[in-house]
């Protein structure tokens, strides 16, 4: 089986506990299609209470089981809720993935004061005042849960920023604390230095919060069993960290945890390259920089070459470390990283995340299932958006499934039409698999001489007439103009 993630949310998902329910729901189905993991949002307490999308989390230990920031659950369901979701997709034989959210905590407790350094948030390794004391909520001390499963509390001492100091104008401060000089060793040096992103920043120099992020996530997997792991804003931690935390987790739980990092950085290659060489494989990456061309594709039309599509990408520099995507929730509309996929190119998308040898595919929910939202632009402007199902997604996903096996041949030779074969396995057919960005065409391509004499009908059903493979298993795959065809054995 040809393993398949979906993201099983957006950033404007229901809420009122919805989700979890939905899910659990939707195993079946899900199974159908040949999804093979779902990725859940962040299931933790946040600052935002029953509101949150979860990227601003508060306390990790709370699943939506204690009354804290105003709510017992989460905006997608209570910790039973949670539970039950998991276990119905593991029953089904769909894996786990839990979103990861360390670089950051929010929603404090408490006050403190400490001593801090003002910076400037476009460069931030820049001081723009001297050492002084300010005053922020960086005391977590957790009174709805008290002391059950962790009696840690997190201190100014946990942190290396923060965004927020009382009496003083917004900015970034960085914190001066006994666990490190300055902010801690990124990648990249955008900003000067990226380690910080929001809210309080964990400072995972100091050895007390390590051990205690240590501690959670065999706590976390003991609750859920989750198979898997999507690391959020891996860009603004260090890479040691990550690294120690997943060879913790992998040895305390006894099993090889699949791991997706966040590394967002659209065309540029070389640093995803550069953080995958620093964390020594030890996870994947989402590839952001193939998004990145599919988005510039889907705006280009006819003008964007094809033979292109996979220049500057993860998944044709190191395919096995490769997670592809059509959209998420950051790049949906209304969303601070908004480049989303136009619709005319969703399917040609998805055919080729979906269909091609390389990359572990995931999908994004509302191009399943849809999503209707309203929002405010970046004047301020109220806008309603309708995001449709992509048209052919279900049959495209049960073509991964059936058919995208084998010896792959790239067809690749003209600029507004790409086609490759898949020749199938022993226990599978195989596929040939035509797109285009302007005219409908014929593309002539070989199946293979195990093929010679049978006919091939278009999967997607866009065609009526077959196709029919020559003495040297040969055909002529007719595709629609900008779109995809599928064909497969008539038998």
């Amino acid at each position: 089986m040809n393993p398949t993630m979906i993201q099983f949310f957006h950033w404007y998902s229901d809420g009122n506990s919805q989700l979890y329910n939905h899910i659990k729901d939707s195993a079946t189905y899900l199974k159908e299609l040949g999804i093979s993991a779902v990725w859940f949002p962040p299931a933790y307490k946040s600052a935002g209470g029953g509101y949150s999308v979860g990227y601003d989390p508060y306390d990790l230990f709370d699943l939506g089981e204690f009354d804290q920031k105003g709510t017992t659950p989460t905006k997608y369901g209570n910790k039973e809720q949670y539970l039950t979701a998991c276990k119905t997709l593991q029953e089904s034989g769909i894996s786990v993935i839990a979103d990861i959210v360390l670089n950051h905590k929010a929603g404090g407790d408490e006050l403190e004061k400490f001593h801090a350094v003002k910076v400037n948030p476009e460069n931030r390794q820049e001081n723009l005042s001297e050492p002084f004391e300010i005053e922020s909520y960086t005391k977590f001390t957790f009174p709805g849960r008290g002391e059950k499963y962790s009696d840690f509390k997190w201190n100014f001492q946990c942190f290396s920023g923060v965004d927020y100091a009382e009496g003083q104008e917004e900015g970034i401060f960085q914190i001066i604390n006994d666990h490190g000089d300055g902010w801690e060793e990124m990648i990249d040096t955008e900003k000067g230095n990226y380690d910080y992103l929001m809210y309080n920043d964990v400072d995972q120099r100091n050895h007390f919060v390590r051990e205690e992020l240590n501690n959670w996530g065999k706590w976390y997997h003991d609750q859920i069993h989750f198979d898997g792991v999507r690391l959020d804003a891996v860009k603004h931690q260090s890479p040691e960290f990550y690294q120690e935390w997943l060879h913790t987790l992998r040895a305390n739980t006894g099993k090889n945890i699949f791991a997706v990092g966040e590394y967002w950085s659209p065309g540029e290659l070389p640093l995803l390259e550069k953080y995958i060489e620093a964390t020594e494989g030890s996870m994947s990456l989402f590839d952001s920089s193939l998004h990145h061309n599919f988005h510039e594709a889907s705006l280009a039309g006819a003008e964007y070459d094809l033979r292109t599509i996979f220049d500057k990408t993860l998944t044709l520099s190191n395919p096995l470390l490769s997670v592809t995507l059509v959209d998420n929730h950051d790049t949906q509309p209304l969303q601070e990283l908004e480049a989303p996929v136009e619709k005319w190119f969703k399917p040609l998308a998805y055919a080729l995340i979906l269909l091609r040898q390389d990359g572990y595919p995931c999908i994004f929910y509302p191009d399943l299932f849809g999503a209707h939202y309203t929002d405010q632009d970046k004047q301020g402007n109220d806008q309603e958006i309708f995001l449709d199902k992509v048209e052919k997604i279900e049959e495209l996903l049960k073509a991964r499934q059936l058919f995208a096996y084998g010896t792959q041949r790239d067809y690749f030779e003209d600029a507004n039409c790409l086609g490759w074969i898949r020749e199938g396995d022993e226990e599978h057919k195989g596929c040939a698999v035509v797109l285009s960005n302007k005219d409908a065409y014929q593309k002539p391509m070989e199946m293979g001489s195990q093929y010679s004499g049978q006919t091939f009908h278009d999967y997607l059903g866009w065609f009526e007439d077959k196709v029919t493979i020559d003495e040297n298993g040969w055909g002529n795959f007719p595709v629609p103009a900008g779109n995809v065809s599928v064909w497969i054995p008539a038998d």
